[in-house]
């Protein structure tokens, strides 16, 4: 038994679906038969699934960079399957993380707030662990497709709460019936751990580790089972078992992040079970372990597209596939070998575009358009809005988040909502702020709430190497004042610029 309270109650059918069903029968008595089949997996069948609200599957890689797909621009390491799906489907070229570390942009993913606005807006490591929870009254994705009648599952990294004084951030305290992974960011550092959840018990697994610290953390000495095959595997069972009713996937994946603890003590963070096509290559580990990280997520993605269309699935599927942030440089391995930015400036923690520009591919057979390219500018808070709409239901209130179903269907640009503002902050180092104007200006602010905006004009200067804030007073100003408020208080996250000032 669970020793925490769950609410993984969610019903196999929705109001929306049922009014449906019953629109299309003649009598009360074959309405009761069609519903009653319909609660039925065992009555389901394609026609069935065809006309019920899409599955959605949201796949989230862990530090994978702007360039570090072929799609979009990598010439060293192979990514055919998601080369693949993109000339399938829809890439994005300017889309953005909810952050450019782990735990607030994930915290952006599911809340549908912007970085100033949702609970979680940094890490805040094991000496503050409720400062990196989500709490009871924070309305999640996960949480609004379960009331919608969706079967929810997280399989991989979560990062928002954790046994112990996080608990209120449970997975399953915020819409999802069922978790398999890691609660503890730095435990996921180790991709050979001990152990990992399911819901809240722990299961051990043959891996023998060299713990650093006391939350899991560390580096496998005898390495047996490699945490995102064991992943890839709970996704396809959970897509399987669950075709006959909508469901809502969250596969959050672990690599291609370092551990951190291994890189400090063996001086090579990327351990994987084998270099793949990799292994000859004149590279040293490192390289090595970080290329065969990358095109082993590639092969777990064509494994999940793969059994859509294996099970009839693919036409009634949105599958998205993005990153939770930039590139790392963690490993010990060699960024300029692979330029995993692509043509942005700066990795993970910056907060020019090379730290929060990530990739977005979008695939849905039918639905999306096949081998499209869009400039629509969005970020990960837009995720609940666009799941909301999916699933028939209302964006909760307070958010930050604009439905992208205009641009996955491929209708005119003008049905399209824009934001006039993007934001996000750093908390390492010193007080940071950043904000995107218009999808072109982007103005960064460090040092005091006085210091002046640096500005980029992304149209002529992707890269933001040129400051023009002289040129462009005004817009500057506007970005400013737009700072000024772009944030709401949180007593977990108070500014502490560099400079002093609060």
């Amino acid at each position: 038994m669970s020793r925490f309270a769950a609410d993984d109650a969610s019903p196999l059918l929705s109001q929306r679906s049922f009014m449906f069903l019953l629109h299309k029968v003649a009598t009360p008595i074959v309405a009761i038969t069609v519903y009653c089949c319909a609660l039925c997996p065992l009555f389901a069948d394609e026609s069935a699934i065809s006309k019920r609200a899409p599955n959605i599957v949201l796949i989230l890689a862990d530090d994978l960079g702007f360039g570090d797909l072929g799609c979009y621009g990598q010439k060293v390491i192979s990514t055919p399957n998601l080369d693949r799906m993109a000339k399938e489907g829809l890439r994005f070229t300017q889309f953005y993380a909810g952050a450019t570390v782990c735990a607030p942009s994930r915290s952006v993913l599911m809340t549908g707030k912007h970085h100033g606005h949702t609970r979680v807006r940094g890490n805040a490591g094991a000496t503050n662990p409720s400062a990196q929870a989500l709490r009871s009254e924070d309305v999640t994705v996960a949480k609004v497709l379960q009331q919608s009648g969706y079967r929810t599952a997280l399989i991989g990294k979560w990062g928002l709460g954790d046994v112990g004084a996080a608990e209120s951030g449970l997975p399953r305290k915020h819409g999802f019936a069922e978790f398999f992974g890691y609660l503890n960011q730095r435990h996921a550092h180790n991709h050979f751990p001990a152990f990992l959840w399911r819901n809240e018990e722990r299961v051990e697994l043959p891996n023998v580790v060299t713990p650093v610290g006391g939350d899991g953390a560390g580096y496998a000495t005898k390495a047996v089972q490699f945490a995102d095959d064991l992943f890839a595997d709970e996704a396809i069972k959970f897509v399987i078992a669950n075709k006959s009713q909508p469901f809502f996937l969250y596969w959050s994946m672990v690599i291609p992040h370092a551990n951190n603890e291994r890189t400090r003590e063996l001086k090579n963070g990327a351990q994987v079970p084998d270099f793949g096509p990799y292994a000859d290559r004149d590279w040293p580990d490192p390289d090595k372990g970080q290329a065969a990280m990358i095109s082993r997520l590639d092969g777990y993605v064509g494994r999940m597209l793969a059994t859509l269309r294996e099970q009839g699935l693919a036409e009634n599927t949105l599958v998205v596939f993005t990153s939770d942030n930039g590139p790392h440089n963690e490993s010990n391995h060699n960024l300029a070998r692979f330029n995993p930015s692509g043509p942005l400036s700066g990795i993970k923690r910056s907060l020019t575009d090379g730290g929060i520009r990530v990739p977005l591919i979008a695939w849905w057979p039918g639905h999306v358009p096949t081998g499209v390219e869009t400039n629509h500018v969005a970020y990960f808070g837009d995720w609940l809005a666009t799941a909301a709409e999916l699933a028939g239901a209302k964006t909760p209130d307070h958010c930050d988040s604009i439905s992208l179903v205009p641009t996955l269907l491929g209708q005119p640009a003008a049905r399209q909502p824009k934001h006039d503002f993007l934001y996000w902050e750093f908390h390492e180092g010193g007080f940071k702020q950043a904000a995107l104007y218009q999808g072109r200006w982007k103005g960064i602010r460090t040092g005091s709430p006085d210091a002046a905006i640096a500005l980029y004009d992304q149209q002529a200067d992707i890269g933001e190497k040129t400051n023009v804030a002289a040129k462009h007073p005004d817009i500057a100003s506007t970005i400013g004042d737009y700072l000024d408020s772009a944030r709401s208080e949180s007593a977990d996250w108070q500014p502490k610029w560099s400079g002093g000032k609060k």
